[in-house]
């Protein structure tokens, strides 16, 4: 009736029913239209790609904490890179992770966001668990390093400007998405852990060792590199 089988043979995505109806009725199915599309190679149909981008202002009334498993959905499927393309082509990305639009914008701020992306892929690909924790760390990572900067110059010392950082981004973060508690903890932990893994001389660096956050410090420190 709805021509579903012809559309998948044609690997076409199209809405069931009048799109911008659709849209008015719940914004976040344009983000899920991108996420299946991006998933699983499919070509959003014109019509329902059509109001996307003229009604993306509508994901602005969506409660925080419900656009963030929607995001979390779309970045642990697998095929995070294809979607944040795919975001970025209908200019919904903007607003979703305020601090992101920054980054994407910057040559070694995109640089360093993709491969994250590109790493949980392969990791969920394979089998292998993705921790959100350290996905959102990475996303966020260079406005903190812009907000450390930033503390520094007012005067405060080192450590004490980073925490003053990444309160900030979560601060400002939490304005358009809501990230759960539990994952913002780990993220200011590896966030916090990156000078002292830096630090190569006297007996520091092996007190870290016994963090529970050292493997995932680490490898962000690798992904940095």
């Amino acid at each position: 009736f709805h021509h579903g089988v012809a559309d998948l043979k044609a690997k076409v995505l199209r809405m069931i029913g009048d799109p911008v109806t659709r849209y008015q009725e719940d914004p976040v199915r344009m983000l899920r239209a991108v996420r299946l599309s991006a998933k699983l190679g499919l070509k959003i149909d014109a019509k329902t790609e059509a109001p996307i981008q003229k009604m993306a202002d509508l994901l602005q009334d969506v409660p925080p904490s419900r656009l963030f498993d929607e995001m979390l959905k779309l970045f642990l499927s697998g095929h995070a890179v294809e979607s944040i393309n795919a975001l970025r082509a209908q200019h919904l990305h903007h607003g979703l992770l305020p601090l992101l639009d920054v980054v994407l914008e910057q040559p070694l701020g995109e640089k360093f966001v993709m491969l994250a992306l590109k790493n949980t892929d392969e990791r969920i690909l394979n089998g292998k668990s993705s921790n959100p924790s350290f996905l959102f760390a990475t996303l966020l990572w260079h406005e903190v390093l812009a907000s450390w900067q930033v503390h520094q110059k007012q005067g405060h010392y080192a450590i004490p400007a980073l925490h003053m950082a990444m309160n900030t981004v979560i601060d400002i973060q939490a304005e358009k998405m809501a990230i759960h508690n539990r994952f913002t903890a780990t993220m200011k932990e590896i966030w916090a852990m990156q000078p002292r893994l830096e630090q190569r001389s006297g007996k520091r660096p092996y007190a870290v060792l016994a963090h529970p956050r050292y493997r995932a410090a680490y490898d962000f420190l690798l992904l940095r590199c």
